[in-house]
């Protein structure tokens, strides 16, 4: 049975309409999570299954893990002690399918756009995979 967990906190609706918009796609924004997603596309796999493939300490994704689930787009199923994800909600593969549509035509312009690389550089001292979702607001 896939997990429908309560929410960690309550929403709170952000100030500018745009907010949420760029929270949701802040949670796509890494490019572990997005290799997930896409290893999600073909069913379920558990942690092990998706280290394997992506090369990763556990813990790091875990957090990316967490990430996904807390934004709503993986769910967990439980059989004994594995844990299965899988993809929530079929919409965002079309989202990812969207998007390498768009960088096909204007991926040029994405890998050179400066306020991007600048909004990802990590912190002095930080690791990129390390990241989770943030609370951020602009």
């Amino acid at each position: 049975m896939i997990s429908e967990r309560r929410l960690p906190l309550a929403p709170v609706r952000q100030a500018h309409p745009g907010a949420l918009t760029a929270k949701f796609f802040r949670g796509l924004g890494d490019a572990t999570r997005v290799r997930v997603l896409r290893l999600l596309e073909d069913g379920e796999r558990t942690v092990s299954e998706l280290r394997a493939v992506i090369g990763i300490e556990q813990g790091r994704l875990s957090s990316h893990l967490a990430c996904l689930r807390w934004c709503g787009f993986v769910a967990t199923r439980r059989d004994g002690r594995r844990v299965y994800y899988s993809l929530r909600d079929p919409r965002v593969l079309r989202l990812l399918t969207l998007a390498d549509e768009f960088l096909d035509e204007h991926g040029d312009h994405v890998d050179v756009c400066r306020v991007v690389a600048r909004e990802l550089a990590p912190a002095r001292g930080a690791h990129p995979e390390q990241e989770d979702c943030d609370d951020r607001t602009d």
